[in-house]
């Protein structure tokens, strides 16, 4: 009892310090923000934006210590995949997805049409990453991408998508007073990182303005997105297997930076239990991914496990977490029993 008291009162201890420590490097981070944001104006002129949109839009951009948090502390990192997954795919969601579609069928058929892109899985994408258009984030996008621009982890990234928006804005195609959306700088209804808008997003409408923020355009350029990076359509994402423990642990695929040991089915099939129930070619291309294993302390090496094939990849594309891919195909497969 007495050991348990003081262990508490340790962990008690080390998290008041660690608030402290935290709270310190975040008042510490804001004059090296100001010096941050000089030697951004100057590069972002250097790289040809013009020197009045530079200076007007980034006069206003503030330190987010609330994007640091978020930016440390994603779903995708700490929670199981049974979680996961059952959050973002229950009834009522399905629900919110059939009233949008019934309310936009015939705009989100002609789209479905048009880029050869499934509407059940247009659906599933804008409910998991938005929820139909109903928390579309109102952080203000320029002060999160210069705070991670700045934060060291992930600067440079960060900072090419800064200066993407810039020129978006600096060729009107962007207007910079909406810019409002995610602590991590995505856009509109599904979520648009500034470069992916300046390669996919479409005027839809031709109205002259791309607004991602309403059906037509936010759908047609989802589907765009889709399409050009190779979706296809009518094809599976991935199969749940249970797997056998004699299966050799290089060919378990537990992050989603880089997929490897790809084989066709037939190979994989003597390290499968139920291989009974898979109704798949034997030649298809697949791998095996456990998104628990490296992940979720405690998890067992084995399960959860999925066969992926080559459209799952493609929603890899779009937002690297295994788990983020498991639920957008769940959902979609879910629509399409009710549509």
């Amino acid at each position: 009892m007495i050991f348990k008291k003081m262990l508490k009162n340790f962990i008690s201890f080390n998290t008041y310090i660690f608030l402290i420590v935290f709270s310190s490097s975040l008042l510490a981070a804001s004059p090296n923000f100001d010096l941050w944001i000089k030697d951004f104006k100057n590069k972002a002129v250097s790289s040809g934006i013009s020197k009045n949109v530079v200076d007007d839009v980034m006069s206003n951009a503030k330190f987010l210590p609330k994007v640091i948090e978020y930016d440390r502390y994603q779903p995708e990192f700490y929670e199981d995949t049974f979680t996961y997954i059952k959050k973002r795919t229950g009834k009522k969601k399905v629900k919110q997805g059939i009233s949008l579609y019934k309310k936009e069928k015939t705009i989100i058929d002609n789209i479905d049409k048009k880029f050869l892109v499934e509407k059940e899985l247009l659906l599933a994408l804008m409910g998991i990453e938005t929820n139909f258009g109903k928390y579309l984030g109102k952080m203000d996008i320029i002060s999160s991408l210069a705070t991670l621009s700045f934060d060291k982890r992930r600067s440079d990234f960060f900072t090419k998508e800064l200066l993407i928006l810039l020129k978006l804005i600096d060729n009107g195609i962007i207007d910079k007073n909406i810019l409002f959306g995610s602590w991590a700088g995505a856009f509109g209804n599904f979520q648009f990182m500034p470069r992916t808008i300046r390669n996919y997003a479409i005027d839809y409408n031709e109205n002259k303005i791309i607004e991602l923020k309403n059906i037509e355009d936010s759908f047609a350029s989802a589907a765009n997105y889709l399409n050009k990076i190779g979706w296809e359509k009518n094809t599976p994402c991935f199969t749940k297997i249970k797997l056998k423990d004699n299966i050799p642990k290089k060919y378990l695929n537990s992050s989603a930076r880089n997929i490897k040991n790809k084989k066709k089915l037939k190979f994989f099939k003597k390290y499968i239990e139920n291989t009974s129930e898979l109704n798949l070619n034997d030649n298809l291309l697949t791998a095996i991914i456990t998104p628990d294993k490296d992940i979720i302390p405690g998890s067992n090496t084995y399960m959860p496990a999925y066969l992926i094939y080559s459209n799952y990849e493609k929603i890899l594309n779009w937002n690297r977490s295994l788990r983020f891919a498991l639920a957008v195909c769940t959902l979609k497969d879910r629509f399409k029993n009710e549509i």
